[in-house]
């Protein structure tokens, strides 16, 4: 047993994840308004995976609204927090910590103290300005949405960030003090005092609304209410990144949620009951800035301040790699048999589907760099764990109906033909999905033919002439071509409904 978690543990420190070197193991532990969080961070620096995550709901800003500051009990608990979480970065030999404060701090009276108290800890609080809040809210979105264009709304306990964002860059910023925590006491003065102040603010901060842009939803309570639309939908994918709804849904959502009873929004997926109170109140807030920012439609983000803290530290030639590919990249050497294969796999079915666009393209290559993450799995369940991890690996930069066609084309490579897995229907249509299967049988017969390796590849070519595909292999070579290989090779023929020939 000793022996073989000493091969898992040396094959895990060799592994390659990025084409960049892996970054030393990163730490933000997040003093938010409502809650304090820890996340450690590891593997590729342009798009790291989450090796742990804690919150404490300490309600730094429970009281700011009615007091000006932070709570003696609250400030305790967030304390406790944030020593635990020190103790948890040495011990897992974090190399880089970073500590900052958003609103509930930046506005008590006695934030300085807490300051003061987390330094005698060890730890250096970074108090954020609500401009470079909005800033690392914005940048968070770019992350993991590359091509955003519109408004990024950051909304936390105890502000409201918003962020204009164009060709990767963020041009205007706004902090309002708008947070869930102090929305009750705004509302309870009456149904249009919120639209009132929303409106009041903006024109005191001067921002410019330009119609017509899509809104970026960034925060825990929007991400909750974002949950509990997808629920009442039946949306048949469980992941709230990239969600969309349209812009007159946030006014529907303010009169639907009002209704709910909240045992039945506890039993959401993913929702915590913490957020379950923030609920009427978010909504209110959300159907109020997007009547006045006339927005086009609504996005929701999973990244946020944490990931656009770590994106806006990195060097502009890492920012610019494709988040989807590199974690793609990452996960398929992670559980590879041979390391480097994928982008050999694109290369060589590439001259079958030359009339794929960038956006396909992209998603079949990432297809191949996953090309062999099955391998471990039962041979009766290869196609449905392909499925899974299309569908429900953390990625980002990638919309529903491309995660469909991940799925597909994985599910087909692993042996499931050029049938639909159940339920991918419905994320993307018909003929994305035929197409998908097609790159998925080609994928398969790259890996029969090559084992898995390089070299077979690198000795072949699959070319597409009218009517039919052609393989060619060198003299030397033409033993590659067992019947198995031919048979995937038919199979991919009659599925693109044309023939095929071996060259020698």
């Amino acid at each position: 047993m000793n022996s073989m978690l000493s091969r898992v543990r040396a094959a895990a420190e060799s592994m390659a994840t990025s084409p960049q070197p892996a970054h030393a193991r990163t730490a933000i532990i997040d003093i938010g308004s409502n809650s304090v969080r820890l996340v450690i961070y590891d593997g590729p620096r342009r798009i790291p995976f989450t090796l742990f995550n804690e919150k404490v709901m300490a309600g730094l800003g429970a009281s700011l609204a009615r007091t000006g500051a932070i709570e003696p009990e609250a400030m305790d608990r967030g304390l406790r927090a944030v020593s635990r979480f020190a103790h948890l970065c040495r011990a897992m030999k974090v190399s880089e910590i970073r500590c900052v404060a958003t609103a509930a701090v930046r506005d008590a009276t006695n934030g300085p103290e807490f300051i003061a108290r987390a330094k005698a800890m060890g730890l250096t609080v970074e108090l954020l300005t609500g401009a470079q809040e909005a800033i690392g809210a914005a940048m968070g979105v770019l992350s993991g949405i590359p091509d955003a264009d519109g408004i990024v709304g950051d909304l936390g306990g105890g502000s409201l960030e918003l962020a204009r964002i164009r060709g990767g860059v963020v041009e205007q910023t706004i902090s309002l003090p708008l947070g869930v925590l102090r929305l009750p006491q705004i509302r309870a003065k009456g149904p249009r005092m919120l639209e009132r102040i929303v409106v009041k603010m903006l024109e005191k901060a001067g921002w410019t609304p330009e119609p017509d842009l899509p809104f970026y939803l960034v925060g825990g309570s929007w991400r909750a209410l974002a949950r509990f639309d997808m629920q009442l939908t039946s949306f048949p994918l469980p992941v709230v990144h990239q969600y969309e709804m349209t812009a007159a849904r946030a006014e529907q959502l303010t009169r639907i949620v009002s209704h709910v009873d909240r045992t039945r929004l506890k039993q959401i997926p993913a929702m915590t009951g913490s957020r379950v109170p923030t609920l009427p109140d978010a909504a209110a807030l959300l159907s109020v800035v997007v009547r006045q920012l006339k927005a086009s439609r609504l996005v929701v983000s999973a990244y946020g301040l944490r990931e656009g803290l770590l994106y806006e530290a990195l060097p502009e030639d890492i920012r610019a790699d494709d988040p989807l590919l590199v974690a793609a990249e990452a996960e398929g050497e992670a559980q590879a048999r041979f390391r480097g294969h994928g982008d050999r796999i694109d290369k060589w079915i590439a001259p079958l589907f030359a009339d794929d666009d960038a956006a396909a393209r992209r998603i079949r290559r990432a297809a191949c760099l996953l090309a062999d993450v099955g391998w471990r799995a039962n041979p009766d369940f290869r196609a449905e764990r392909g499925v899974e991890i299309a569908l429900h690996s953390n990625w980002v930069g990638i919309t529903a109906p491309e995660r469909g066609m991940l799925a597909q084309a994985l599910y087909s490579h692993f042996g499931g033909g050029m049938s639909c897995p159940p339920g991918v229907e419905m994320l993307a249509p018909p003929e994305a999905l035929h197409r998908a299967a097609l790159w998925g049988l080609a994928i398969r017969l790259a890996q029969r033919l090559s084992g898995g390796v390089e070299g077979p590849l690198a000795v072949s070519q699959l070319s597409r002439t009218e009517g039919q595909i052609e393989l060619q292999l060198r003299d030397g070579d033409a033993d590659l071509y067992g019947e198995t290989v031919e048979r995937r090779l038919r199979n991919l023929a009659q599925a693109m409904g044309v023939k095929y020939r071996l060259l020698r």
